[in-house]
């Protein structure tokens, strides 16, 4: 009985070990922002293994910006970033977007998770954009919340030097509030939230709005893209499993957030999930095709850009496409994408 015993423990450590040789490694990458969360949430929840992926996610970055340098370096295979994408690209970085970590594919307008926050005695004005005039705000210059205060200057009829912007990392925002080194910041979740919190009279003077379309990739560099398409479809289909898990469970969701991002407490994670599944969709549609042209037309506009890219060369939508068509329960709770924008093999955005 005993010698049985060792055998089928035996056994069962061999076919552990062989499971585990047949787990494809894979490297990726977040930035410390609250709609990130869907990654770590598909490696604790085991959707990564289940899928025969062993990932491992390195630190949360402080911006886009980061992970990609750390993608570039090798540090990562595979990150989440948006904006900062459009000035890597164009510095000659060949990346590939793959598939949504948050963004929109069914409305052109998407911007729940991003707010402006002031501090009290600024002289901004709640719900008036135009008080920004004259202000020191602050914004991860290349990053989408720089883009969404570009866009509400905008709004507001004001231009980029109607303001003084200083380029901040998203941590040290309510930092530089509570100094008062600035008048308001330009933020994405969690930090308006914290900042509304721990700041004594802080303002939200105006919270998402649809005046931008999110910007939020699965990106990878090309040569790797090519070589690695199963496994592509198999990360899109387990961080589509967590994202759906997290609509359906935000307040868990918001636990597994406080793991992950430094300094996250409890209550504030459950506010900020609220906004942030507003938007935790993988799908791509022509919205999405049409976000990043924006954020190139717009950057161009205002001549932070001196030139921009074709933004069919940079998005890769085949991988997503065939885990929407395989497996159409990971988004049956969401609203299905229009016609008018739902894209197939093959298809190409015309501004």
């Amino acid at each position: 009985m005993k010698r049985l015993l060792v055998l089928g423990v035996a056994l069962a450590l061999g076919c552990t070990a062989a499971a585990a040789q047949t787990m494809t490694k894979l490297k990726a990458g977040m930035v410390s922002g609250f709609d990130q969360i869907g990654l770590p949430i598909a490696l604790e929840r085991g959707f990564f293994e289940k899928r025969g992926l062993d990932v491992t996610i390195a630190r949360p970055y402080a911006t886009g910006v980061d992970a990609l340098n750390a993608l570039q370096a090798g540090e990562s295979e595979i990150v989440q970033v948006g904006v900062p994408m459009i000035g890597a690209v164009l510095r000659g970085m060949d990346l590939v977007a793959l598939g949504n970590y948050s963004g929109n594919a069914t409305k052109a307008g998407s911007d729940a998770t991003m707010a402006i926050i002031a501090r009290e005695g600024s002289g901004i004005v709640k719900g008036n954009l135009a008080s920004l005039k004259g202000k020191k705000i602050a914004a991860s210059f290349g990053t989408i919340n720089h883009l969404y205060i570009l866009a509400i200057l905008e709004k507001a009829g004001l231009k980029p030097e109607d303001v003084t912007l200083v380029n901040t990392p998203p941590p040290d925002m309510t930092v530089a509030l509570l100094a008062k080194g600035i008048d308001a910041f330009s933020g994405w979740d969690p930090w308006p939230i914290v900042a509304s919190k721990d700041v004594p009279g802080a303002i939200e003077i105006i919270r998402g709005g649809d005046v931008i379309s999110y910007l939020g990739f699965n990106v990878a560099l090309r040569p790797w893209v090519e070589k690695n398409g199963e496994n592509i479809e198999k990360f899109l289909a387990a961080v589509s499993e967590a994202d759906q898990w997290m609509r359906k469970n935000p307040k868990q969701a918001a636990q597994i957030a406080t793991r992950w991002i430094p300094g996250l407490k409890p209550e504030i994670a459950e506010a900020a999930m609220q906004f942030n599944i507003q938007q935790a969709d993988r799908r791509l549609s022509a919205n999405n095709y049409r976000a990043l042209w924006s954020a190139e037309e717009r950057l161009n506009r205002l001549g932070i850009l001196k030139t921009t890219f074709d933004v069919n060369k940079h998005i890769e939508p085949k991988h997503i496409l065939k885990v929407m068509k395989d497996s159409p329960e990971l988004f049956a709770d969401l609203p299905p994408i229009p016609a008018d924008v739902a894209i197939g093999p093959g298809f190409v955005f015309k501004p």
